[in-house]
């Protein structure tokens, strides 16, 4: 365990990303999406489309504390503790479906947003305040960012076929501009699997093919390594 630990360390520092397989059983998969899909079904939390039809699901820390629980499965507590510090903590929670009958597309971009209690406050190093579904956000300056780690738990298989992330290594170490002129690699992996990156990895996915009737079901957990903010700044939800 130290040494597969040790492994998924080096590759975070060097490409951004890594991949820890078989972080969750079959059985805590199928509990999680049963979990997250009654979530769905509440309109405070979800993201709907242009269309209206909802894909995914914003601030569910406060509406599912036990996502809290996934942090505390040996291996990934172990990262987040060698990677962040002994103090981490969990800062936001997102879920995203990417539903065979309304699938979508992101382009190049970097996570530089962050939740916090008031994005009011004078500031240098915050800036570009906005209110998603009625939680204050910011963006964050490098200096938090890089002492931050995000866990995708995958809850479903991702194939070619129902649009995977692709990640381009190493970019995380180019500051917030997004740049997919690096080396890509498409995360292909099984329901159980978890994907730890950056929050300044810069990363894409394209929609599913045509005839897929996959889903590509991500629970998105957001750490960062200490509960202090710069400038009187805090964060929405810290969860050690």
């Amino acid at each position: 365990t130290i040494l597969v630990s040790l492994t998924h360390q080096s590759e975070i520092e060097r490409d951004g990303f890594t991949i820890v397989e078989n972080a969750l059983t079959r059985v805590e998969t199928e509990r999680w999406v049963a979990e997250l899909e009654l979530l769905l079904a509440s309109q405070q939390v979800a993201i709907k489309n242009r269309r209206g039809a909802v894909y995914a699901a914003r601030n569910i820390l406060s509406s599912l504390p036990e996502c809290c629980d996934i942090s505390r499965i040996a291996v990934l507590k172990s990262l987040l503790s060698e990677t962040l510090g002994p103090e981490f903590g969990l800062v936001r929670g997102l879920y995203f479906d990417k539903h065979p009958d309304r699938t979508w597309s992101l382009p190049w971009h970097k996570d530089l947003t962050i939740a916090v209690k008031d994005n009011s406050l004078p500031t240098t190093l915050f800036s570009k305040p906005t209110n998603k579904n009625g939680v204050p956000h910011v963006e964050a300056p490098e200096s938090v960012l890089e002492n931050m780690l995000t866990l995708r738990i995958h809850l479903d298989k991702v194939t070619e076929e129902n649009g995977p992330l692709e990640v381009a290594i190493g970019s995380h170490a180019n500051g917030k501009k997004a740049d997919p002129s690096h080396r890509v690699k498409k995360i292909l992996v099984n329901a159980g699997d978890v994907l730890a990156m950056r929050p300044m990895l810069s990363h894409a996915s394209g929609s599913s093919t045509p005839s897929s009737r996959m889903h590509r079901r991500i629970l998105h957990l957001e750490f960062a390594s200490q509960r202090k903010l710069a400038d009187g700044f805090e964060w929405f939800e810290f969860i050690q």
